[in-house]
């Protein structure tokens, strides 16, 4: 009989186009149309944080990366220019830049490389940066303005006078779901306009970058808690539509949230994931002293990821279920 040799290559044997670059690049690109409304709501100068915090954060990769003895080329696969985009949707327009470069700074050298660089971070380091930032200069961090004049956001108006006020602020229920939906709202340089936030959701969907499961469970658990228990006027009497144009919760839902290196890995986890931090979110924004909660909700959960990915795993193929 012929001898016959079986030739096994060494793994992986499944393959994929998709890289860290071209998965950061593609986020960073859905976002170009809500960077385009920020500058026009306002105004131009807010390109100047903006690119401040890109080009800060990669200045500090290319530091950190120095420091570990790792390529400098790595510095162009786009995650340090990610973080500091989000961190700089995540402040307001008027932010100092020496306060900002703080956060961006927290947020790339203690946040991913004191953790060991990406694919090793546990907390998503664009919100330790906000995090650090709002505990160490708050004021500043809950200053809104718009067209140059001092204003409260949405949430803010909720917690100080209560949700009639809000309506009244806006003239009428329409017109307030309208102005929170286009973005014509104080608030972050980046987390105002719901609409393109959802069209970049869109855009990371039709690419295969985010999965339906951490976004469906945060949004339905966040509509049915706020819609039960958000109402001032007994159960069921909340707004959930209200609670989910404010404040960053779409950013969160469709970008933040879905960090691949932060979140589960199974799609099971996901979901527990996505339902954790829709419930942490309601908490902190219904009976603490913040009007916002979207950042810590997310941190909390991902301090729980590597809980989550211990006891939510996918059954292995050719094992029978327990």
């Amino acid at each position: 009989m012929e001898e016959t040799f079986l030739i096994a290559s060494p793994s992986p044997h499944l393959r994929s186009k998709e890289t860290i670059a071209r998965i950061m690049w593609r986020v960073t690109l859905s976002l170009i149309p809500v960077i385009m409304y920020s500058a026009y709501h306002f105004g131009v100068k807010v390109l100047v944080p903006i690119v401040f915090a890109m080009a800060s954060a990669m200045a500090l990769e290319v530091v950190c990366l120095a420091a570990r003895r790792k390529k400098i080329a790595i510095v162009f696969d786009g995650s340090a220019a990610l973080t500091g985009l989000l961190l700089a949707f995540n402040v307001p327009p008027e932010i100092d830049l020496w306060i900002l470069f703080i956060g961006v700074a927290v947020a790339v050298c203690i946040a991913k490389h004191l953790f060991g660089g990406i694919g090793y971070n546990l907390f998503n380091p664009a919100f330790i940066g906000r995090a650090f930032l709002l505990a160490a200069w708050p004021a500043e961090m809950t200053h809104w303005t718009l067209n140059g004049v001092s204003t409260a956001t949405p949430l803010g108006i909720l917690k100080e006078h209560g949700y009639s006020a809000v309506v009244e602020a806006f003239g009428s229920k329409t017109a307030m779901y309208w102005h929170m939906f286009i973005g014509d709202i104080p608030g972050c340089i980046g987390e105002t306009s719901a609409l393109l936030i959802i069209v970049a959701g869109g855009l990371l969907f039709y690419w295969k970058i985010i999965n339906w499961q951490t976004p469906a469970a945060y949004l339905m658990s966040i509509l049915l808690l706020s819609w039960m228990f958000g109402g001032n006027s007994g159960f069921m009497s909340g707004d959930p539509l209200f609670y989910a144009l404010s404040g960053g919760l779409c950013l969160a839902v469709f970008v933040m949230a879905n960090d691949m290196v932060t979140s589960p890995l199974t799609l099971k986890g996901k979901f527990v994931f996505g339902l954790g931090c829709g419930v942490l979110t309601f908490i902190i924004r219904k009976y603490s002293a913040y009007p916002e909660g979207v950042s810590y909700a997310v941190l909390l959960m991902n301090a729980c990821t590597p809980l989550i990915d211990k006891y939510i795993v996918n059954r292995r193929y050719g094992t029978q279920k327990a």
